[in-house]
């Protein structure tokens, strides 16, 4: 007998490489090392699914809103059919999860976090990108309160940087992320937050939930920067991370 995989996401034995990319996608820098799999990585054919309590419940697109605030002259907010309607770009990434799997050759599709800056005018004292998901993180105490990461402004606006709502074609499912999530391929899979509902610009750096736990505040995986006390004594030595 043979056996078929029903998984769409599942990849075959060759990874996608930049010359499979969409014609006009943005290809990120990462996927033209000639090892594109981190220290300490191995490549999965799958698209594993973690996240720290699950899809949120009743997001309901009729509803949804998402908004940019903080440090800028003016607020924005968008409603679903609004967010849909600016302009569009696809990325070919890698992605790299903190719990050590790697999954190369991703196809993203959304709005360029650069285009969506396009909407506001930051102050000069922002320095640091706060995202806030539909999602519920959870404390120590037992007490829910929503989700975030935390991004310096020049990881934030990555060339690769985007909000997808489609991957490899089709749209994100709600356990990936759906119907928005972020995607920041340079850093580890946790700075790409699924289900975001805002970003705050602030000027200084605040950890979001796992950075609480005692993840690393920047996330290179590269670096291998998982957790905060991994490379204090490189940073010691070389000075602050270098930016995206």
């Amino acid at each position: 007998m043979i056996y078929t995989s029903t998984d769409p996401k599942l990849q075959g034995e060759i990874a996608p490489g930049p010359a499979d990319a969409p014609v006009g996608a943005i290809v990120s820098v990462d996927t033209l090392r000639e090892n594109r799999v981190p220290p300490r990585q191995a490549r999965t054919k799958k698209w594993p699914v973690l996240d720290a309590g699950g899809p949120p419940k009743q997001l309901d697109l009729k509803v949804w809103r998402f908004s940019l605030g903080g440090l800028v002259e003016e607020p924005v907010e968008w409603t679903w059919a609004e967010f849909r309607k600016l302009p569009r770009v696809k990325v070919f990434a890698d992605m790299h999860c903190v719990t050590r799997w790697s999954r190369l050759g991703n196809v993203w599709e959304g709005v360029s976090t650069r285009e969506v800056m396009r909407h506001v005018t930051l102050r000069p004292e922002a320095k640091f990108a706060l995202v806030d998901a539909y999602d519920k993180g959870f404390t120590h105490r037992g007490r829910d309160l929503d989700w975030s990461t935390n991004l310096p402004i020049e990881a934030f606006l990555g060339e690769d940087c985007l909000f997808a709502d489609t991957h490899d074609g089709a749209p994100i499912s709600s356990e990936h992320g759906g119907p928005l999530r972020l995607v920041v391929p340079r850093l580890y899979a946790w700075k790409s937050a699924k289900w975001v509902k805002s970003v705050e610009f602030a000027a200084e750096d605040r950890p979001g939930f796992w950075e609480r736990g005692g993840y690393h505040m920047l996330g290179d995986p590269w670096r291998e920067q998982r957790y905060q006390f991994e490379d204090a004594e490189e940073e010691d030595e070389e000075g602050d991370a270098p930016g995206i």
